[in-house]
């Protein structure tokens, strides 16, 4: 089986990758300096992680965010050859559906969705791993402001758990899913937990993942990355 990895050096990529490196699949790793020369080869399947991650940059570029988000996965659908296409989104498809990101998300969803019923799109919520570098968890421990009502509850689940999800059921599962943790933390907890000293400003964003089935992980586990982090912050 030949698999095609899109976006292969961001965050959710990257970690795909080594899953796959690991488990000794035969993948070819694609990102943006290599996409447009990989349409001759023919995949059993695509893992597209290429969509852009940066809500609040899409608020201020949603041309760029359109042709990122859009533009690019209708490219891939429409130039490269696979039996199966799975899509990597994000629970803002469903949640924000008035924003840029969101639409964006819910647009590239349908084109998906449209090309061939065998094809997986897989909803992610808030993510941690050891190559974070941006977003709330990053802003709290450098005790910097969250502009996100600290009331907010956001599923945070381990990248490496996702990575890991997606490469034991590429090839069984199909449709629209949201995987992650099976439970959430208000924001306000976590900074108190911390000792953070941020502040926070702005609306209510409930990150909140719904699925049929209740996986096991938890957003607990997200403690256990902070720690470390900030066990290296005062090494």
């Amino acid at each position: 089986m030949k698999i095609g990895l899109l976006g292969s050096n961001g965050f959710v990529g990257s970690e795909i990758k080594k899953s796959l490196h690991a488990k000794k699949y035969n993948f070819k790793s694609i990102h943006r300096y290599n996409f447009k020369k990989n349409t001759k080869y023919k995949f059993d399947i695509v893992i597209n992680c290429s969509m852009p991650s940066k809500r609040f940059w899409a608020k201020k570029n949603p041309k760029k965010d359109y042709i990122e988000t859009v533009n690019k996965t209708s490219f891939f659908l429409k130039n490269y050859k696979f039996k199966k296409f799975i899509h990597i989104s994000s629970i803002s498809a469903r949640c924000e559906k008035n924003t840029v990101y969101g639409k964006n998300k819910k647009i590239s969803e349908i084109l998906v969705k449209n090309n061939n019923d065998k094809n997986l799109i897989v909803r992610l919520g808030p993510m941690f791993g050891r190559s974070l570098n941006k977003g709330v968890l990053i802003d709290m421990l450098n005790s910097k402001t969250v502009f996100i009502n600290g009331k907010s509850k956001y599923s945070f689940t381990n990248i490496k758990w996702i990575a890991n999800w997606i490469i034991q059921n590429m090839k069984n599962k199909k449709g629209l899913l949201e995987i992650g943790s099976k439970d959430h933390i208000k924001l306000i907890s976590i900074r108190d937990k911390i000792k953070s000293k941020s502040k926070f400003i702005g609306r209510l964003d409930n990150q909140i993942i719904l699925n049929k089935e209740k996986y096991k992980i938890s957003s607990n586990e997200v403690y256990r990355f902070l720690r470390r982090k900030l066990s290296k912050k005062t090494n």
